[in-house]
């Protein structure tokens, strides 16, 4: 018996398993939130992706930045230290847990990695950077909210993996700022990564609704 964690959290979606979601999508939050946070994106993804299965788990720690005495939600990985070694050895843990989510999600849905994308949104777009270029097999694509490239001089060595990306951030994002973005643009092109990048002006640490529309149009196209 497997001693990885399973995650849980809110769906969306075609809930038959025997084959009505034809695309599945898993919704990675950031830190200090939970499933919640971003499943309520689904109905704007779900408009170009009808027949999708939308999944948004809940990270497997609690979060430890809360005020003692207060839970305030979860995370991937402690960014109590958030030098890069720090990060790196945090997404290196939570990495087997997303996988196994994500393999479980497969084959629960019948369906194969290139009919999978991950959303991710700050420390989420992190994880799902780290994981989605370090899988076995190819998954269809990734979008990444107000994030960062973690592992980034392990890359090249590590990289296994290259589903296209989009990054999006907001130029006014004051707790991942803009730009990471070109950084992680340039690391992942550098390892072959076919990858687009938007920084939205005025934005902070948020999703806007023209955010949303770049999202809906990478997944149109990656699933045609």
């Amino acid at each position: 018996m497997s001693d990885i964690p399973s995650l849980v959290g809110p769906e969306f979606g075609p809930t038959d398993t025997s084959g009505d979601a034809q695309q599945l999508v898993i919704l990675v939050h950031g830190l200090g939130a939970d499933g919640f946070d971003l499943i309520g994106l689904a109905p704007y993804f779900a408009k170009v992706l009808p027949n999708a299965r939308f999944v948004s788990p809940n990270a497997p720690e609690i979060c430890d930045m809360a005020p003692p005495g207060m839970q305030s939600g979860y995370q991937w990985f402690s960014l109590q230290q958030r030098e890069e070694a720090d990060m790196l050895a945090g997404a290196r843990s939570a990495e087997p847990i997303l996988n196994k989510f994500i393999d479980d999600q497969l084959a629960k849905y019948n369906l194969t990695e290139d009919r999978l994308a991950l959303i991710g949104f700050s420390q989420g777009t992190m994880m799902s950077l780290f994981v989605g270029t370090r899988r076995e097999k190819e998954i269809a694509g990734i979008v990444g909210y107000s994030g960062r490239l973690i592992g980034k001089d392990e890359l090249a060595a590590e990289i296994t993996s290259r589903p296209p990306m989009v990054l999006v951030n907001g130029d006014q994002d004051e707790l991942v700022p803009a730009d990471q973005q070109p950084i992680a643009i340039e690391r992942l092109q550098a390892a072959g990564v076919d990858i687009d990048g938007h920084i939205r002006p005025g934005l902070g640490h948020s999703i806007d609704a023209e955010g949303i529309q770049i999202a809906c149009d990478f997944l149109t196209k990656i699933f045609k």
